[in-house]
């Protein structure tokens, strides 16, 4: 029998998802009835930031628990360190299995590269590649076969069922599984066709904050977002098989089932072609986060919590409601408070950053390090550009307060606020070059990378 002290854990982490972009927060686009359904039956954490909004360095935030600045995991493609205190090496040590499933991207020894053991940190069931968008010719590593395999048709869905099946084999110990999702990341024309075939461009309603300088940037715009949606919808189906599965084995009430993303992407947002993310804004940095452990939930009242919540946070968060010890390493807050005593944490906010960013398709944006509220957005750019926004009475972001007369008080709080975050992470917040000589990287190496791969 299962420990009842100790939950499963399955979480799916799905890649550059927008928290808009779900029917439960009203986006008329999103096809996504298994997704709401689990928002009814979850906490709803509606201010989860991505720390550091782009692929490797959010994976990274997620394992470690720890921000950019202190592992050097502020770009993409580059190494996590074997030696890093991992929430995968926490459950395992906690007495849990551990599975990985999907796109890893924090190994930076080459994208097919066959990643052995040591550098797995602390996951032992292993069905993973560094990195593919190739969605339905998608290549992975079984465990410790060094000889690269193909997911049949669309990655996601075997995935998927590979995670069920997982679940089936471990239901009589305790695991933590992660399934780790492409999609809805770019390329946007390799859903499922039947996927596709619900949503077409022309239909598409952007939010007040995109505008367009031509017809053929709409119309670009429009037929990525319309692929972005397909990949959506067929990935709802995935959240609907997992919650399914739980509940046919027995394990729904004694597993912790969360549904997230790393980052976002702007779609068109702010004037911000798509794909693009690294910026500050909400369509970047603000992610779904649902988390359910009916235990806790199945009684709430209220599912939203406004607390922020950061990636840093994720993992202190996770192991406690799971009662197994946080590193002293560990950066982020534990917010198990929030799910097990239904509270909110007003002194709390989220740090968020771009600490390096780079390009290959996109014009860069300056550095910034920012923090998010229960109700307002602070950024300060490297170059010292300000802006404040209030999210509830600008859910948007049109209207920057930065500089308004009625907001001096409120812009002080958090450039304090900000202030003593960065001090108490030791992060100094220099220009770009200061970290990629801090860290070793060649500015050629990693400067003009393809942009967020």
């Amino acid at each position: 029998m299962i420990d009842s002290d100790k939950p499963n854990v399955v979480y799916i982490l799905t890649d550059q998802w927008r928290a808009k972009a779900t029917g439960y927060n009203g986006d008329p686009n999103a096809n996504t009835p298994h997704i709401d359904q689990l928002a009814k039956e979850s906490v709803d954490f509606a201010n989860a930031i991505g720390t550091s909004p782009v692929c490797t360095p959010a994976r990274a935030c997620l394992l470690t628990g720890c921000f950019p600045t202190t592992t050097g995991m502020f770009m993409n493609d580059v190494p996590l360190s074997p030696d890093a205190e991992s929430i995968g090496k926490a459950f395992k040590a906690g007495g849990y299995d551990t599975g990985y499933i999907g796109k890893w991207h924090v190994d930076g020894h080459g994208r097919s590269a066959f990643i052995p053991p040591e550098r797995r940190q602390g996951f032992a069931y292993w069905k993973v590649l560094e990195c593919t968008h190739d969605y339905q010719h998608s290549r992975y590593y079984d465990n410790d076969d060094t000889h690269i395999k193909t997911w049949s048709g669309y990655d996601a869905f075997a995935q998927t069922q590979d995670a069920i099946e997982y679940i089936g084999a471990h239901r009589d110990h305790p695991f933590f599984l992660v399934l780790s999702l492409g999609p809805p990341h770019f390329p946007h024309d390799n859903a499922p066709a039947e996927f596709q075939a619900k949503i077409r461009p022309e239909s598409v309603v952007f939010s007040p904050n995109v505008r367009f300088d031509s017809a053929e940037e709409e119309a670009f715009t429009r037929k990525e977002a319309a692929g972005y949606y397909a990949h959506i919808a067929a990935l709802d189906t995935c959240v609907g098989a997992m919650t399914t599965a739980l509940a046919e084995l027995g394990l729904e009430e004694n597993t912790i089932f969360v549904f997230a993303s790393d980052h976002g992407e702007m779609m068109g947002s702010h004037g911000k072609r798509p794909y693009m993310k690294q910026v500050f804004w909400d369509e970047s940095c603000r992610v779904p986060y649902l988390l359910r452990y009916p235990p806790l939930t199945a009684s709430c009242t209220e599912r939203k919590r406004m607390t922020p919540l950061g990636t840093v946070d994720i993992m202190p968060t996770l192991l406690s409601l799971c009662g197994l010890e946080v590193p002293e390493a560990v950066e982020g807050e534990d917010l198990s408070t929030c799910v097990r005593d239904g509270v909110e944490l007003e002194g709390h906010a989220a740090l968020y950053m771009s600490v390096a960013p780079f390009s290959g398709k996109n014009f860069l944006e300056s550095a910034y390090r920012a923090v998010r509220t229960h109700r307002y957005t602070f950024v300060k750019t490297v170059d010292g550009q300000l802006y404040l926004f209030d999210d509830v009475a600008d859910p948007y972001q049109l209207h920057n307060l930065a500089h308004d007369l009625g907001a001096v008080e409120i812009r002080s709080q958090l450039e304090a606020e900000l202030a003593e975050r960065l001090e108490k992470v030791d992060d100094p917040f220099r220009e770009k070059a200061y970290y990629l000589e801090k860290w070793g990287y060649e500015t050629g190496a990693y400067g003009d990378v393809p942009y967020a791969q």
